[in-house]
Formats: structure tokens, C-alpha cells, sequence
């Protein structure tokens, strides 16, 4: 591989043109993807669109050789391709960005990008090397300091290393995965904006993975849409309305979204936090004297960019992670988040990532509808068969309340698709009799519509039913949409709060971007 010619931002040559033909992938007897075609043409910028579990995923797989389809074609510039690994995509020119970063915290973006190479050199000439990518950094999209080590970048930059680096590795057709999920808007713009610029040049050819409709319609040339495994609709986005892609995506009409809240006779104090200050995984401060206080009958939203200390401060409530100093307080009495004092309290959680912070993935969604109460009358029973007979009762009535779609309440939870994974946990965290105090932490990320709409309506009638809500968020329409008072979160401190009927959108947009 000739590291001269690597090294160059982006060539004059033009991206290939990507055909997905008649693209089949079964799973045992489930079909994921069902008869799927689509074409990226050289030189645009193509939005996927879909519900989750559509299919958007198991079409990229396919093309970057994680998975191999059933049946169907890859046509790489009029050629069938058989894509195996991430690696034989990337000598057809393609390379993906995924939602999660891939970079090495400990070492410089320079190193991160060397590291990102498929050549196999054992010895690096670090003046020559460093050279080269201050020449590639000059000609890139945008820039990011190489002598700075990823872990000091802020989510922004991390995202336009990643970006960067499938530019360094001359990919020429580049997959986002929900690229702008960790970025403000202002810098979502900016990423989408400049990239959208060098496909407009024919540098590039982009598939964008995407829910936001307003990026589709500010960035996108082409849209497909995913329905169920199925290809729902194709064309040019000037040409569709917002209605017309949801329709196809959800095959209805979709509805404006409004919420309808009730007005609390009186408010009392519900959960208190007094000059909290809490640390990172890396003991550096995270959290830095905040003080809070929600009401019942209440939506109190925090907005801010990922990575700001809202983890940390939904962990140090949640009972996840300790505090070093500062007081917790619930219903007046001290509050240090154990799981007796939650019951206590009738304090609930949903936590952002839930495969990974509510459920057991291997065991059923029965078995994790009743991590909360398997302890307690009825589950609670001596004999074994008769608590498992009680949890699978409790649980396929909540499956029908909150219309989980599982094969059934036998089937491990992380065979569900995401939506239905954060329909379980809401399940399990609502069901109780008595909700007093709920955490919602990013409880919609990466969820198609139809969920985000039932999740919208849950917590604002537990609002409405008088429950103290604490709603985390790095989607802002979401917390102006649902929010009665609304806090921003910027490097640990709470820097701007405002009653939803007072909020100035530029000044908010400032302080999430730490001005």
C-alpha cells in the first residue's frame, strides 16, 4: 500500500457507485431483510430511514461483511462484490463510522490514526509519519489537534476523528450510524454541513443512517425507507414531505406530536440534591456542586452534550455510583440509593443503555419484567414453581399493557429489538403501585417513533398522576417537548435553568456548548 497517496485527504477520483440488489438475510426463520434494493449513487448524500428493527442494520452488515446476505448482491461500480469482513469492504472503498467510538483514549488522535491503517509495519518513522498528516489534516474536512490524546477531546471532536479516519483511510463511500446523536446541534450542522460539502465536490459518497428528519431534509439528496425488513420507499427528498417519509415509515399517517399535562393543586418537594460533587471512571471531577430539586406532578429535563457529567449524576441517584461529598435527599428523608431505599421511597429508574444497565441480557424478559420484585409478595412464594408461575403471569400482562413485541416472555431480552428492550424496563419501572420519583435517562436514543411516542405519553402520565420526573437528555426537542422547567448541564455544573415557557433557544444552544 503506497502510504504517499494514503495519506491525501481525498483524491479526484469518483466514489464508486453501491448497488444493493434484491438483498435477502434470514436469521434461522425470521427474516430481517426481505427483497431489499438500493442504489447510492457517486457523489450524494443518502439517508436510510427506519423504525428499529426495519432492517437498516442488517442492510449495512450485509454490506460491510459482518453479515453475508441470503440472497442478493453487492454491485460495487457494475461489479458483484462478495464482501466478508469490514476489511474487503474497505478495498471497495467503503468504511463505516459506527454510533459508538472506536478511537484509543490513552493515545494521540496522530497515533489513533496511524493505529487505523491496514498495512503491517513494524517500525514508524514518527517525523515522516507526522508530516504526512499535518499535510492530511491542512486538506480535510475539518481539523482536530494530532498531538492531543483522544481522551481530552470533547464528543464533537471524537466524532470528527472518526469521520477523519475513513477519510485517512481513503474510503471513498462512507455508512454514519446516527453520526450526530453526541454532537449539539450547532456541531451537527457544522459535521454534516462541511461533509455534505465535499459530496457536493463528488470527493465523497455519504449513507446516512438517521431519525432526524431535519437532517434528511437539510442534508440528504436520496432517502430510503425501511419498513419491517422491507423497502417502504425510495426518492428524492425535495420531493417528500416530513408526513409522507413517516407515513411510509410507520405505514399511517403520523400525527403531530402533543402532550396533554394536568395542572398539580399543590407541589411538594420530592427528590433534593445539595451541592453534589461526584467523579468520573477516572476519578477526574464530573460532577461539580450541583443543586436540584423536583416536584411532584413535575418534568424537570436536563439537557446538555454527551459527556458532560449527566451519566454521572443519573448513576450517583440511581444507586450506580458513589458521591464524594454533597447530599441526596427523597420525600425530606436522607437518600444514599440503595435498593432498599428506592423500594422504600417508590423511587424508579430508566437508565440510558438498558441491555447494559437494566436487564440481564441472557435471561428472559419475564424473568427481567421482575428484577424489582421477585422479593415481594406475589412472586415472593416458597415454592420455586409457583413464584416462576406468578413472574410469567406479571409479566405477560405488562407485555400486553405496554405491547412488548417478544415471541414470548420465555425469549431472552436482548433478542428484543431496542424499542421493545425500553418498553420492557418502562414496564417493570411503571407497574408499581405507587411511583413516587422516576429517572429517565435518555429514554428514546436510537428509537424509532412509534416507541418514542409511547415513552413520551408514559412519562407524562406518570407526571400527570403526580409522580416527581427527572428527564436527562441530549435531544432537545424531546426535553422542550415534555419538560415543565429545564436545567442545562455543561462540564459538571448546571449553567443555565429556565420554566419551559420562558426558554431562550440561543442561549440555551450557547451554554451546551459551554459559551
Amino acid at each position: 500500500m503506497d502510504t504517499a497517496t494514503l495519506h491525501h485527504p481525498l483524491s479526484t477520483d469518483q466514489p464508486p457507485q453501491l448497488d444493493v440488489v434484491a438483498m435477502t438475510k434470514r436469521f434461522g426463520s425470521f427474516t430481517a431483510l426481505d427483497q431489499v434494493s438500493m442504489t447510492l449513487r457517486p457523489g450524494t448524500l443518502h439517508a436510510l430511514l427506519g423504525e428499529n428493527g426495519a432492517g437498516k442494520s442488517t442492510l449495512v452488515k450485509c454490506v460491510m461483511g459482518f453479515y453475508h446476505p441470503t440472497v442478493g448482491q453487492i454491485v460495487i461500480d457494475g461489479q458483484p462484490q462478495t464482501i466478508n469482513s469490514p476489511k474487503d469492504a474497505h478495498a471497495c472503498g467503503i468504511g463505516m463510522v459506527y454510533q459508538h467510538f472506536t478511537s484509543v483514549p490513552a493515545m494521540t488522535v496522530a497515533e489513533n490514526l496511524v493505529l487505523s491503517r491496514y498495512d503491517s509495519k513494524t517500525l514508524i518513522n514518527w517525523k515522516q509519519e507526522l508530516d504526512e498528516l499535518r499535510t492530511f489534516m491542512a486538506n480535510a474536512p475539518f481539523n482536530v489537534e494530532l498531538e492531543t490524546p483522544v481522551g481530552q477531546l470533547a464528543a464533537g471532536q471524537k466524532q470528527k476523528l472518526e469521520i477523519l479516519k475513513q477519510i485517512y483511510l481513503k474510503s471513498r463511500l462512507l455508512i454514519l450510524d446516527e453520526p450526530t446523536s453526541v454532537l449539539t446541534p450547532d456541531e451537527a450542522d457544522e459535521v454534516l454541513g462541511l461533509l455534505k460539502a465535499e459530496v457536493s465536490q463528488g470527493h465523497l459518497s455519504v449513507l446516512l443512517i438517521t431519525h432526524k428528519f431535519r437532517e434528511v431534509q437539510a442534508f440528504a439528496d436520496e432517502v430510503t425507507i425501511l419498513r419491517r425488513g422491507q423497502l417502504a420507499g425510495q426518492g428524492q427528498v425535495q420531493d417528500l414531505s416530513i408526513e409522507a417519509m413517516a407515513e411510509m415509515m410507520l405505514g399511517q399517517e403520523r400525527q403531530q406530536k402533543s402532550v396533554v399535562k394536568t395542572s398539580a393543586d399543590t407541589q411538594t418537594p420530592v427528590l433534593e440534591v445539595i451541592d453534589l460533587h461526584a467523579n468520573k471512571d477516572n476519578w477526574l471531577p464530573a460532577v461539580k456542586g450541583v443543586n436540584l430539586r423536583v416536584h411532584t406532578g413535575e418534568i424537570v429535563g436536563i439537557a446538555g452534550v454527551s459527556g458532560n457529567g449527566q451519566r454521572e449524576f443519573v448513576e450517583c441517584l440511581s444507586g450506580q455510583r458513589l458521591p464524594v461529598s454533597g447530599e441526596r435527599r427523597v420525600n425530606g428523608e436522607p437518600y444514599t440509593a440503595t435498593r432498599a431505599e428506592m423500594a422504600k421511597h417508590s423511587v424508579y429508574a430508566l437508565p440510558e443503555e438498558p441491555l447494559k444497565n437494566a436487564c440481564v441480557p441472557t435471561m428472559s424478559v419475564a424473568e427481567n419484567m421482575a428484577l424489582r420484585t421477585f422479593d415481594r409478595p406475589p412472586q415472593a412464594k416458597w415454592n420455586l414453581l409457583l413464584m416462576l408461575k406468578a413472574i410469567r403471569h406479571a409479566a405477560t400482562g405488562l407485555v400486553k399493557t405496554f405491547s412488548v413485541k417478544t415471541p414470548s416472555v420465555e425469549t431472552p431480552i436482548s433478542h428484543l429489538s431496542g424499542g421493545n428492550v425500553q418498553r420492557a424496563v418502562l414496564a417493570r419501572e411503571l407497574s408499581a403501585h405507587e411511583v413516587r420519583l422516576l429517572i429517565a435517562a435518555n429514554p428514546s436514543f436510537g428509537l424509532d417513533f412509534a416507541a418514542v411516542d409511547f415513552i413520551h405519553d408514559m412519562i407524562v402520565a406518570a407526571r400527570n398522576r403526580g409522580v416527581a420526573v427527572l428527564l436527562v437528555s441530549e435531544d432537545l426537542d424531546e426535553l422542550l417537548t415534555l419538560a415543565d422547567r429545564i436545567i442545562v448541564m455543561s462540564d459538571g455544573e448546571f449553567v443555565y435553568e429556565s420554566a419551559i415557557a420562558d426558554v431562550d433557544l440561543k442561549t440555551i444552544g450557547q451554554r451546551m456548548a459551554g459559551h
